[in-house]
């Protein structure tokens, strides 16, 4: 006799009584059509029940009493004469009550342990478990794919020895009677290392472990790199190849391979191993690709017919910086998500990048400054800028965070100058890279005559958008990237020259439906060699100058070790870290373990260094979304608590926050904390301390700049009208040659121009007070104080070009 069969003749009496609450609540609520007064309606018409008007009257008496409900009164006189819960359902049914009749269906099958997908190694013993409720008739057949497992016939399916031939998809059938569910499906990896360690590799039960670390390889262009990891533990380990610090894309298999490689595969390797508990790392590998051609010579000894010779670097690094968050000026989107991609594509190709997001004035001098320390003879320096900006007689300006409406040249940091003090580290390649509109900044009247630039080659400027024109991101509901880097990141690893690759990103741009005729790449350059991003690089031994180049950098991008914390009630918690950026950085925190007889707990941090200015709202997030991290998300463990730190430059001490558990115990009904301190040091950017508004010893502060944040006479050109200002007296001529801000040199203009960003509104305004070249202050007309310059009517003919709901903005003022 099924269960269902024995369900349906229950007495309505004999219910369960959480059942008869939940159907009287029902009855109760529901209006006249299928209330409790229809189900007497029906009830009585059926010749087999007897249902009076004076019964239908003593049930809507019950409404006087404190808890009393008509609808229980009314179904207990109907399972005192006999009724069924078919019977009850047959009524039902017939008044359309669709959440009643819910209430009264039998119990179903319920699996309430699934089969888990796990990792293991050949030979140890799989029990792989699926158990089910609702039925007291149960049976189980266990399926590999589509064939039956043999003997598969129990709630736990166990395999023991387990063998590689064994890996593959499982799934349970659970049955009673009539009615059956299917399990979840596991995955079964069966990992056989046997003839690299022998019987020497012990795994802990369940635990994640690498069992198998890629090697080491030297090969040859054309070859096919083919690296494998492997791992064991319950969850099923997931995986994510790195190539010098940054995720390949479409790389999370055991196995990365990649066919006909070229010298833009060299590089240091590893793999991230990870699933819901925890995470580890593989060993990194150095892959080394010998530059060997057709006629198995050496590209340094041989050149290949009608082919130049093959440029090396001796290092590669980049300083890449995102202003999104301005203070008096519109905000921005696309820069994080530009800045991001960028990162990961030059580490690809062995650059060191920084990357850098919302510096404010005297932040961007000191980054420049630490970017500069990275440089030295035949090294290719790159230099990527997003953000707002503006570009005056060939010179581009690059606009911090915190520069003030109106904005000139005093608060912002000069293109140009940067070169000229790369030029003087003899670098290889100079790139720069500027994401910005270029248009002219009205309200800097300032004609900066600027000292003329040696004569050297390997300058490649490529500027997002023409001269006089404007820049532009896409707006949509998610992060996207702005149209410049929407071409380039689809280039940028092509083994290419870089004013090639270049030009066809601009020819990319111009099939651009949106922004054809209003944005053009523009590329400038006096390249003499065919130098690219991926040329190799072939530094001469280990110098003093590389190994303090190597730990400048790492000291810029050192990450505080993750860490378990004991509490004295048995729980453990797992604190983690990953960078996003150079200065933003992710907390992630998992209770790993509890004790029994605790009923529930919840760790969170709070009480950050106030130099960080941490919103408490915006922590302790389930989700990395939540916390504004979008595309650190897929590399970040689950089942976590998220709390993303942005602006670690701002942080002038330690990092120390508190860690806060709150847990319950089946013997007391109040939450008890506890609370302990930690402090990490200072994390990745910090180390270098580039807040400081004057650094020591700085190749741009020794130039005693003029517009410098610690010389600057109007920091903020916001001076009372009528002011006069002769800052020129108070330095030497020498001394006003090469700095961040302008120029004041009766030199010809220099013919490479500069590039930056606009927006909505344009942010260029006048003072009431400006300066000539001789530094004599005059009055601006009323006519152009504090008037923006409107450019929407551009952006309301694009947004009516654009496909479906996206649409484009002036990327920066």
């Amino acid at each position: 006799m099924s269960d269902s069969y024995q369900f349906n003749s229950l007495n309505i009496n004999a219910l369960k009584e959480p059942i008869l609450k939940k159907l009287s609540e029902l009855l109760d609520k529901t209006n006249s059509k299928n209330g409790w007064r229809k189900l007497g309606e029906i009830a009585g018409n059926d010749r087999r029940f007897r249902v009076s008007g004076n019964d239908m009257e003593n049930c809507s008496l019950k409404v006087l009493e404190l808890e009393g409900s008509p609808s229980r009164s009314l179904l207990w006189l109907l399972g005192d004469q006999g009724c069924t819960v078919k019977y009850l359902l047959e009524f039902l049914e017939a008044m359309g009550h669709v959440e009643a009749i819910q209430c009264l269906k039998p119990p179903g099958i319920k699996i309430i342990i699934q089969p888990q997908s796990q990792a293991v190694l050949a030979g140890q013993t799989v029990r792989l478990g699926c158990h089910a409720a609702g039925h007291s008739n149960i049976q189980y057949q266990w399926f590999k794919s589509k064939e039956e497992v043999p003997h598969g016939n129990s709630p736990e399916l166990v395999i023991n020895p387990v063998h590689v031939n064994d890996s593959g998809f499982y799934i349970c059938r659970v049955n009673s009677g009539g009615s059956f569910q299917f399990s979840q499906w596991a995955q079964l990896e069966v990992c056989d290392i046997t003839a690299v360690y022998g019987s020497m590799f012990n795994s802990t039960e369940g635990r994640l472990k690498i069992a198998i670390q890629p090697q080491t390889q030297k090969l040859m262009i054309g070859d096919t790199l083919d690296l494998e990891c492997g791992a064991v533990g319950k969850p099923l380990p997931k995986y994510q190849w790195y190539k010098n610090g940054a995720p390949l894309k479409d790389a999370t298999k055991k196995r990365y391979t990649m066919h006909d490689i070229t010298l833009g595969h060299q590089g240091k390797y590893c793999c991230r191993v990870s699933n819901e508990l925890e995470h580890l790392w593989s060993r990194e590998v150095e892959i080394v690709i010998d530059d060997i051609n057709i006629f198995g010579d050496s590209y340094s000894d041989s050149v290949k017919p009608g082919c130049a010779e093959r440029i090396d670097a001796t290092d590669k690094v980049a300083l890449l910086i995102g202003n999104m968050s301005y203070r008096n000026h519109p905000k921005l989107k696309a820069p994080m998500v530009d800045v991001y991609d960028l990162t990961n594509l030059l580490r690809q190709l062995n650059f060191k990048v920084v990357s850098l997001l919302d510096l404010t004035e005297s932040e961007m001098r000191n980054a420049v400054d630490e970017f500069l320390l990275l440089l030295d003879k035949g090294v290719y320096g790159l230099l990527y800028y997003a953000g707002h900006g503006y570009e005056n007689y060939g010179n581009s300006f690059m606009v911090p965070v915190d520069a003030p409406n109106p904005y000139r040249s005093a608060n912002c940091l000069c293109v140009q100058s940067i070169l000229k003090l790369m030029q003087e580290k003899e670098t290889g390649l100079n790139v720069f890279l500027l994401d910005m509109c270029r248009k002219r900044n009205v309200y800097d009247d300032i004609i900066p005559n600027v000292e003329a630039l040696r004569v050297t080659a390997n300058i490649v400027f490529g500027y997002a958008t023409c001269q006089d024109a404007e820049a532009f991101e896409l707006n949509s509901t998610g992060f996207t990237n702005g149209v410049f880097i929407k071409f380039l990141k689809k280039r940028l690893l092509e083994d290419e020259k870089i004013t090639v690759l270049l030009d066809k990103v601009a020819e990319d741009m111009g099939t651009f439906d949106p922004t054809k005729g209003k944005q053009a790449l523009e590329i400038r350059s006096s390249l003499s060699e065919k130098r690219a991003l991926t040329d190799p690089i072939q530094s001469s031994g280990c110098s003093e100058e590389i190994m303090a180049r190597n730990l400048q950098w790492e000291k810029a991008h050192e990450l505080p070790e993750s860490m378990c914390l004991e509490f004295d009630c048995g729980v453990q918690i797992k604190l983690g870290f990953a960078a996003e950026f150079s200065n933003v950085m992710v907390i992630y925190t998992s209770i790993v373990k509890k004790p029994e007889d605790m009923t529930s707990c919840e760790a969170y941090v709070t009480n950050f260094t106030p130099d960080l200015d941490v919103d408490p709202k915006e922590t302790n997030k389930v989700t990395p979304e939540e916390t504004g991290s979008y595309l650190l998300s897929k590399s970040l463990p689950e089942h976590c608590l998220y709390t993303r730190l942005s602006s670690l430059q701002k942080l002038k001490g330690q990092l120390s926050f508190t860690v806060c558990l709150q847990g319950k115990f089946n013997s007391m009904d109040d939450l008890v904390d506890w609370r302990t301190e930690v402090n990490i040091g200072k994390p990745l950017i910090a180390k270098l301390d580039i807040h400081r508004m004057v650094r020591r010893n700085s190749c741009l502060q020794t130039c005693h700049m003029p517009h410098s944040p610690s010389h600057s006479p109007a920091h903020s050109p916001s001076h009372s009208p009528g002011v006069e200002t002769h800052y020129h007296q108070h330095y030497p001529q020498h001394y006003q040659n090469s700095y961040l801000g302008v120029y004041h040199h009766n030199h010809p203009l220099m013919t490479m121009g500069g590039t930056m960003p606009v927006d909505n509104e344009c942010c260029m305004y006048s003072n009431l007070s400006s300066y000539n070249q001789e530094g004599e202050s005059y009055t601006v007309s009323a006519s152009r104080v504090n008037i923006p310059i409107e450019t929407t009517a551009d952006i309301n003919e694009l947004q009516t070009s654009f496909i479906d709901s996206l649409e484009i903005n002036n990327r920066y003022l």
